[in-house]
């Protein structure tokens, strides 16, 4: 069978709290993904949602979908990997297009997580856990995070500081990303500040400047097969590499701390699959929805050896005209995070930037692209490489 490119990408703006319905904020990154791929329904084949489902009051939201979108009656299917739903939804839409048995297939990521409070929201996300095991003891997303933070800490000597960095840096990109909920200024004195918010104490020791905030907003990525993409597409992006794994729910079963490693197994994945090493990465998005998950990623793809990873921060290597740029759009630290929607919003950011129209947050000359995407804490982990 031939390659699998992707033709087109969109977005909504992430926001905190989306006037209208979930199926008009679909619509939103649909029409863009179609007007970039210059397309019309009839001729999306299949269509993938993907959404963390626990957040939605509509019960079967694909369905909806695919009436809303006038996708009816291709098939539509519904994909759930908790923070990494669309990632996920885009190894299917590859899966189907590589076995021959769809030619273009969309894939649309939303959440719109103001339709539950923030108390409720709390309370879901706790039971990605074991809820026999660890969510009935209070466990929440930040609390998992700080542990691994303190192992990192104890390990390695990592500060705060270099916590603190990595949020100064997602604020330099996101206050130019037109699509952030979080576009204000962010700098290495507020977190110096006790009286400042983001020196807020959330878990230790993780601050609130530490943690992405939830938001509503929708994605969706076109892929097709070579066939299609070479005759409709000038600039299609090849998918060239998937990895995806899994770790034990409850963190007793696992013996690292001071990184994730189904994301360190995807990865190996990937570069396989692709052919290429760390060292080829051009740009790259990783799944920073609390600091410490950036420094471990940079350890956990091979940016840096373990331990490494805040040497990275510190000497700006993971700025955009650093060795290896990473999260140049701002990341979910100032994107924000709505969670079905996240993987296929990395996934349209190394789109842009390999066809050169990420405008002021562009890499240099990119070739090849990397996409990490977690669900949950560490349970599962998918890396996509994509190339021009």
């Amino acid at each position: 069978m031939g390659k699998v490119a992707i033709i087109g990408v969109g977005q909504s703006p992430f926001v905190r709290q989306y006037p209208g319905s979930i199926r008009e904020l679909a619509f939103d990154a649909f029409q863009t993904a179609m007007t970039d791929a210059q397309l019309v329904t009839e001729q999306i084949d299949a269509s993938v949602v993907c959404s963390a489902p626990e957040y939605d009051k509509q019960r079967s939201p694909a369905g909806i979908f695919a009436e809303y979108l006038g996708l009816n009656p291709q098939p539509t299917f519904y994909v759930e990997s908790l923070c990494s739903s669309s990632s996920t939804g885009l190894k299917l839409a590859y899966s189907l297009v590589k076995s021959g048995l769809h030619d273009v297939v969309a894939v649309l990521g939303f959440q719109k997580m103001s339709e539950i409070s923030s108390s409720e929201s709390q309370e879901r996300m706790g039971r990605g856990a074991d809820i026999q095991w660890e969510s009935p003891f209070g466990t929440m997303m930040p609390a998992y995070y700080a542990m691994y933070a303190q192992a990192h800490m104890a390990a390695y000597g990592t500060s705060p500081d270099d916590l603190a960095l990595i949020r100064v840096k997602a604020s330099t990109y996101g206050q130019i990303n037109e699509m952030a909920v979080y576009r204000k200024p962010v700098t290495f004195e507020m977190f110096a500040d006790p009286e400042n918010r983001m020196t807020g104490p959330v878990a230790n020791p993780l601050r609130v400047g530490d943690c992405c905030a939830n938001a509503d907003g929708s994605s969706c990525v076109i892929v097709a097969s070579e066939e299609k993409a070479r005759a409709w597409c000038q600039k299609p992006v090849w998918i060239l590499g998937l990895g995806a794994a899994t770790a034990s729910v409850n963190l007793a079963g696992r013996d690292l701390f001071t990184g994730l490693a189904a994301a360190k197994q995807a990865a190996q994945q990937a570069y396989d699959m692709a052919g290429v090493g760390p060292a080829e990465i051009d740009v790259a998005e990783v799944h920073d929805c609390f600091t410490i998950a950036e420094l471990m990623a940079y350890e956990n793809l091979g940016f840096a050896q373990p331990g490494e990873g805040p040497e990275l921060i510190r000497s700006k290597a993971t700025y955009r005209q650093g060795s290896i740029p990473v999260n140049v759009d701002g990341g979910l630290l100032s994107k924000g995070h709505p969670i079905g929607a996240t993987g296929g919003s990395q996934i349209r950011t190394i789109v842009l930037q390999l066809r050169g129209e990420a405008g002021d947050m562009q890499v240099k000359d990119p070739a090849i692209g990397l996409v990490h995407n977690i669900g949950g804490v560490g349970l599962y982990g998918n890396v996509t490489i994509l190339g021009r």
